[in-house]
């Protein structure tokens, strides 16, 4: 009887299913798609990509094309957001508009993310008088005024898209920077990177290899809401004129061109307006959904 009973129970256990825990990529997944305000942010940026690429099969019209017999027609049918003081279609130029803006805001991030990461990771790993030169220079960077760096650097290099990209870019540099020295500082000392060393690992392989895979998650959430300040600068230096140049269509520049008819025809300025505005806000809704995704405290 005894035999049969732990037979029965040997059959229990067997026939138990052992749940495998879910990775970590899946748990970050589940609990970005369940904060509504990232999925918001999500959609409209897939929305924004969507216009980027396709955006030229969508565009009624040459966004570059002018008629001066329609200028300044207010929105109707057949030109849904109306056209500028050069008669050219604004619903058209609002959508090269989105991959002008993204271009610029990605590229700049992907500048700053590379050099930044760099100089961050060197600042940490080395500490001393290496860590100190280049975060006090980091910290002179800081002190001055994003926009007023951003625009310094455009007045020594010139105007143009490429030039923007290269401007945007340097002013966001310090902030990776110190994110990635920040993060390095805090586990350069662990074992694995200790027993890195040990084995003979090179610096530049233990910094690429060991810890900057650990620190992804503070970089990934500052890159996806420096994208939303990337565009935002860029449409700032568009708006002084300092930016992306005819005849490529740039929302700050739109606005700049139509800041003279704000009260004449108030439509040249909504429209792009609001394509900044909503492009920055869904940048930041994914950004901090990200930052609780990271966030094993914030997940439960």
């Amino acid at each position: 009887m005894a035999a049969e009973q732990i037979a029965n129970q040997n059959n229990e256990i067997a026939n138990v299913k052992i749940e495998k825990p879910e990775s970590e990529f899946k748990q970050m997944w589940y609990a970005l798609t369940r904060n509504k305000a990232a999925v918001v942010g999500m959609a409209i940026i897939g929305f924004l990509i969507f216009l980027a690429v396709f955006g030229k099969f969508l565009m009624p019209y040459d966004p570059n094309y002018g008629d001066m017999s329609i200028n300044k027609l207010t929105p109707s049918a057949a030109h849904w957001f109306g056209t500028d003081e050069q008669g050219r279609d604004i619903f058209s130029r609002v959508i090269d508009g989105t991959r002008v803006s993204l271009s610029v805001g990605v590229a700049a991030v992907s500048f700053a993310l590379v050099i930044g990461t760099l100089f961050g990771a060197i600042a940490g790993y080395k500490g001393g008088k290496i860590d100190t030169i280049i975060m006090r220079f980091m910290d002179i960077m800081m002190s001055i005024p994003d926009i007023l760096l951003a625009i310094t650097f455009m007045a020594a290099l010139g105007r143009g898209i490429d030039k923007a990209v290269i401007a945007i870019g340097l002013v966001s540099i310090p902030e990776y920077a110190r994110i990635v020295r920040g993060s390095i500082m805090s586990i350069k000392d662990s074992e694995y990177v200790q027993a890195a060393k040990v084995i003979g690992n090179k610096d530049g392989a233990i910094i690429f290899r060991h810890i900057l895979p650990n620190v992804l998650s503070p970089i990934i959430v500052r890159a996806t809401l420096g994208i939303s300040s990337a565009v935002l600068n860029t449409a700032a230096l568009g708006f002084l004129g300092l930016g992306v140049q005819p005849p490529y269509a740039e929302w700050g520049d739109m606005l700049g061109r139509a800041r003279v008819f704000i009260f004449e025809a108030p439509y040249m300025l909504i429209f792009p307006g609001l394509a900044i505005t909503i492009t920055v806000l869904a940048f930041n809704l994914l950004g901090d959904g990200l930052r609780d995704a990271f966030d094993p405290k914030a997940r439960h």
